[in-house]
C-alpha cells in the first residue's frame, strides 16, 4: 500500500466564458488527494492521511476517495470548513489558483494524531505540497517521516502553492531538510525556478541528490521529464496531444511513477537505490503517458492502467 499524506480541497473552475460569475464548477482536488485518486485509479492499493471536514464538502470528498478505492483508514473528521481553491485557466491552459484557507480542515492533522506505527504492508509514503508548509500538518508530516525513513520508500512533491505558505525562503529551507529522508524527489521546472530563481534544472535535481534522494525527476511539460540518479542525468519525450488543461497533470505523473514501480517491484528503499536506466527510462515514460491523459481531460482526471496501456500502444 502507498499512503499519500497532505491536503485535500474543492477547485472551483471559473471560465472563461464566465469570468467572474457563479456557481462555478466544484471539483475534488489537492495534489496529495489527487496522487492517492491516481494511484487508485491504476489499480495500485493506496490510502490518504489527512483530516476531511465535517462539512458537505468533506464529505464530497471521502465518496471520491472511496469511489477510486483509496482506502479510508487513516482519514480524520473534523468540524474546520474544506479549503476552497479557485482555478482560472488560462488560454495556454495552465491553471491559475487563489485559495481561501484559512483553519481550514486539511492542514488540521496534528503530530499526536498519527497512527503510533503503520504496518507492514505500507511499503511506500508520499506528501507535498502546501501540506509541508502549513501548520500543524507540517509538524505531522515531518514527524512521520522522520520516523518512517529508511524502511519505506519516501516521496516527496513539493508543488509550491506561493500564495499558500507564503515565505518561500522559509518553505525551501523546511523542503531541503526533508530531503534526508525522502529516496524519490518529483517536482516540476516551475517548482525549482520559484525555489531557487534558475532555468538549470539538472543542477538543481543534482544538489537535491546530494541532500539525500536516490531519485530526483522535473517535469517539464511539453519538453518531457528529466531524471537524475546516482551520476546520470536522464531525459525522456513528453507525448504530443491537444491539451485541455494541465490540472492534476504533476499529480498524475506522481501517481504512474510511483505505480509503475509498485507493479515492478521496485518500490522500496533497496529498489530504489538498484534502479537502473532502463528502470527508470520505462517508468518515466509510464508516468508521462498517465499526465498527457490527464491533459486531453477537464480537471483532474487520472486514467486506469489500461487507458495508459492502450495510449502508449497506440504511440508505439
Amino acid at each position: 500500500m502507498i499512503l499519500v499524506c497532505g491536503e485535500a480541497l474543492i477547485d472551483l473552475f471559473i471560465g472563461e466564458s464566465n469570468p467572474a460569475g457563479f456557481p462555478a464548477e466544484a471539483v475534488a482536488g489537492g495534489s496529495p488527494f489527487n496522487v492517492a485518486i491516481g494511484i487508485g485509479r491504476l489499480g495500485r492499493s493506496s490510502a490518504f492521511l489527512s483530516t476531511l471536514s465535517d462539512d458537505v464538502f468533506g464529505t464530497f470528498l471521502a465518496q471520491k476517495l472511496a469511489e477510486s478505492g483509496v482506502s479510508p483508514a487513516y482519514l480524520k473528521r473534523c468540524p474546520n470548513y474544506t479549503t476552497l481553491s479557485v482555478v482560472a485557466t488560462s488560454a495556454s491552459g495552465q491553471p491559475q489558483y487563489s485559495f481561501y484557507a484559512p483553519n481550514s480542515a486539511d492542514r488540521a492533522l496534528t503530530p499526536e494524531a498519527l497512527p503510533a506505527q503503520l504496518p507492514a504492508d505500507v511499503t511506500a509514503i508520499a506528501a507535498g505540497s502546501y501540506a509541508l508548509g502549513v501548520e500543524p500538518i507540517a509538524s505531522a508530516i515531518e514527524t512521520l517521516l522522520r520516523r518512517e525513513a529508511g524502511s519505506r520508500v519516501i516521496s516527496l512533491d513539493p508543488n509550491v502553492r506561493p500564495r499558500v505558505v507564503g515565505d518561500l525562503k522559509a518553505y525551501r529551507a523546511r523542503f531541503e531538510g526533508l530531503l534526508a529522508y525522502a529516496d524519490v524527489v518529483k517536482a516540476s521546472d516551475e517548482d525549482i525556478e520559484l525555489l531557487y530563481a534558475t532555468h538549470d534544472l539538472a543542477s538543481a535535481a543534482r544538489g537535491w541528490l546530494r541532500g539525500g534522494p536516490k531519485l530526483v525527476i522535473v517535469t517539464r511539460g511539453e519538453k518531457g521529464p528529466l531524471a537524475a540518479f546516482g551520476d546520470r542525468i536522464l531525459e525522456r519525450p513528453a507525448p504530443r496531444i491537444e491539451v485541455v488543461d494541465t490540472v492534476g497533470a504533476g499529480d498524475t505523473f506522481h501517481a504512474g511513477l510511483l505505480s509503475w514501480l509498485d507493479a515492478n517491484n521496485l518500490l522500496s528503499p533497496e529498489g530504489i537505490t538498484e534502479l537502473t536506466e532502463k528502470h527508470v527510462t520505462a517508468a518515466l515514460d509510464f508516468a508521462a503517458a498517465a499526465a498527457a491523459i490527464v491533459c486531453t481531460r477537464r480537471g483532474a482526471n487520472p486514467p486506469s492502467w489500461n487507458e495508459v496501456e492502450q495510449f502508449m500502444a497506440a504511440r508505439a
